[in-house]
C-alpha cells in the first residue's frame, strides 16, 4: 500500500511541477486524494472532524443538562428552587461609601439590597403580623425587639426578588442579632455567602459625613466636593445653596441627615466599631469575611469590592 502511496506521490510531484491544464487539474486532484488516503492524511483529517463534533456534543449535552431544554423563565424558577441563595451582609462606617457601592453590586448580582429601616416601615404600611406588633411597640415608645426585626427579614426575603438572594444593610448590628439571622436562614438550609465591611480611617470620614445629601426616597448620596448634584449652586462662601440641591433623577430636594455633624460623627464611630468589630469575629471561621479599602478613588473600590465577591481560586 504504502508503495503505491509513494507511487502516487510522484506521479503528482510530476503534474505539480508543469502548469495545470484544465484536463490535467482534475485527475491531479483526484491522484492526490488517492495519495492522501493511502497515507493516512485523511485519516487524520477526519480523526479531527471526529474530536470537533464530539467536543461539540459535549458542550451541547452539558447545556443540555444545565437548561434542559426549557425556556430562560424556567430556568430561573429552577435556579431559584435549587441553588442556594446568594446572602451578603455590607457594613462601613458612615461615610465609606455603602449607599454608593450597594446599590452598583445590587444591579451586578441582580439581588435586592434590603435596609431594616425600610423593610420596617413597608412592614407598618402593609400591616402584616409582624408589622403589627412593632407598630404597637414604637406607639408605646419602646425599641423593637430582635425577634420582631428578625421576622421583618423573614417575610421579606419570600418575596420573588429575593429568590437568588439578597443584600443586608444595617443588620444585624450586635452579635446576638447576628445569631438569630444564622438560625433563622438555616430554618431553610440557607446561610450568610459574604460579609464585606469597606474600610476608611476614622480621620477621612468627617470630611465625607459633612458634606453629605441624600435623596430620601431613594437613598442616592451626594457630596458636595466627591459627588456634587449637577444642581449645585455655591454661595460667597463656597458653600452650597441649599435650594440648589436635588436629586439627578427625580429632580427632588435633597436633605442632610442631622446627625451628619463632626460632633454626631464621634459617637456614631464609638458605636460602629464597638458593634462590628465582633460581628466580623462571629463570622471570621466561616470563611465569609472580606475586607474592602475604601479610602481611594471610586474606581479602586469597585475592583476591590468585585474581587471581594468573587470565590477564591
Amino acid at each position: 500500500m504504502f508503495a503505491t502511496a509513494r507511487a502516487s506521490a510522484r506521479r503528482i510531484t510530476g503534474l505539480t511541477a508543469r502548469s495545470f491544464s484544465h484536463s490535467v487539474k482534475p485527475v491531479a486532484e483526484q491522484r492526490f486524494a488517492q495519495f492522501a488516503a493511502a497515507t493516512g492524511f485523511a485519516v487524520g483529517a477526519s480523526f479531527v472532524l471526529s474530536t470537533q463534533v464530539k467536543e461539540q456534543k459535549t458542550q451541547n449535552s452539558l447545556m443540555d443538562r444545565l437548561t434542559g431544554g426549557k425556556s430562560a423563565k424556567q430556568i430561573e424558577e429552577k435556579f431559584g428552587k435549587y441553588w442556594p441563595r446568594n446572602i451578603l451582609i455590607l457594613f462601613g462606617p458612615p461615610g465609606a461609601g455603602k449607599g454608593t457601592h450597594g446599590p452598583k453590586i445590587e444591579d451586578m448580582l441582580g439581588v435586592p439590597q434590603l435596609s431594616t429601616g425600610d423593610m420596617l416601615r413597608a412592614a407598618v404600611a402593609a400591616q402584616t403580623e409582624v408589622g403589627k406588633q412593632a407598630q404597637a411597640v414604637m406607639k408605646a415608645g419602646g425599641l423593637v425587639s430582635d425577634d420582631i426585626v428578625v421576622g421583618i427579614i423573614r417575610d421579606r426575603i419570600q418575596e420573588p426578588d429575593c429568590k437568588f438572594g439578597f443584600i443586608l444593610d444595617g443588620f444585624p448590628r450586635t452579635v446576638k442579632q447576628a445569631k438569630a439571622l444564622d438560625a433563622m436562614l438555616a430554618e431553610e438550609g440557607a446561610c450568610v455567602t459574604k460579609v464585606i465591611e469597606l474600610q476608611v480611617p476614622d480621620e477621612v470620614l468627617e470630611e465625607r459625613i459633612c458634606g453629605r445629601w441624600i435623596h430620601k426616597k431613594s437613598g442616592r448620596s451626594y457630596h458636595i466636593k466627591y459627588a456634587p448634584p449637577k444642581s449645585m449652586k455655591t454661595g460667597p462662601d463656597g458653600m452650597p445653596i441649599a435650594e440648589s440641591m436635588t436629586d439627578d433623577i427625580t429632580g427632588e430636594p435633597l436633605m442632610q441627615r442631622p446627625d451628619d455633624t463632626a460632633t454626631a460623627l464621634v459617637k456614631r464611630l464609638k458605636g460602629y466599631h464597638g458593634e462590628t468589630v465582633p460581628i466580623l469575629k462571629h463570622y471570621q471561621p466561616g470563611g465569609v469575611v472580606r475586607t474592602v479599602n475604601a479610602n481611594q478613588d471610586m474606581d479602586g473600590v469597585w475592583t476591590e469590592v468585585l474581587n471581594s465577591l468573587k470565590r477564591k481560586a
